[in-house]
């Protein structure tokens, strides 16, 4: 399989799994309705979990452009690689958000919220100010790729622990989202929000309303600014 295969199945993995657990708490009538903020994020990092260790060999596994560019950033990853890993990214973002709409597709009907059925696909600020939207996902971004840089796993060098140098990164994912996440959603990817709101905004759900492309700007330019500065700052501290 090559790199650009796998960033589509691993993105997409991560999709499936991650959105999926947001429609199963969100939508009308699912087993998980109202499950709450805890179901979220743990399947949200377990979702990191397995989509990454399904092709941390194959591609080093960012599934992640914020990723990708704080690893060029921090000499760790080959400059001309990275339009195509991210390319691929938004490819198996955007395949993931279509299984999750199949997937769920009874309950969309059954669900009134158009807001809910949004919030599936892509995240959303609690208190919509757009600084500091942008601040809170350069902060989450920040924290996501400067751990990773400091982990010794399949994310930057195949590193000791082999693929198993993911679940570090799960456990990162994990408390981002319960300590930092309560603002916009945590976003901390470009792929995950907006190939998933390309989708919301072309699949048909029924009463769906507006994808919110005023707020999806945010969500891409802040983990890339936050994705760069990590590793710039790990760069300088010397940590290599």
């Amino acid at each position: 399989m090559s790199p650009f295969l796998g960033e589509v199945i691993g993105t997409m993995l991560l999709v499936l799994l991650g959105d999926g657990v947001v429609a199963n708490v969100v939508l009308s009538k699912t087993k998980g309705n109202s499950s709450g903020w805890i179901v979220i994020t743990t399947a949200w990092a377990m979702a990191v979990f397995v989509g990454a260790y399904s092709v941390a060999a194959i591609s080093g596994a960012h599934l992640n452009p914020a990723v990708t560019i704080g690893l060029v950033v921090a000499g760790k990853f080959d400059a001309a690689m990275a339009p195509m890993y991210i390319g691929a990214q938004f490819i198996g973002a955007f395949i993931g958000a279509v299984l999750v709409f199949l997937h769920y597709y009874p309950h969309w009907a059954e669900t009134s919220d158009p807001g809910l059925k949004l919030a599936v696909f892509s995240t959303g600020p609690a208190v919509r100010n757009v600084a500091w939207n942008l601040v809170s996902e350069i902060i989450g971004t920040f924290v996501l790729v400067f751990g990773i840089l400091a982990i010794d796993g399949p994310v930057i060098d195949n590193g000791s622990f082999g693929a198993l140098g993911i679940i570090p990164v799960t456990f990162l994912v994990w408390v981002i989202g319960l300590a930092l996440g309560g603002t916009t959603g945590y976003a901390i990817n470009p792929a995950r929000d907006l190939g998933p709101r390309i989708a919301h905004a072309v699949l048909p759900i029924p009463g769906k309303g507006s994808s919110d492309w005023g707020y999806a700007w945010i969500p891409v330019v802040g983990p890339i600014i936050g994705g760069a500065v990590a590793a710039a700052l790990y760069v300088a501290l010397g940590a290599f």
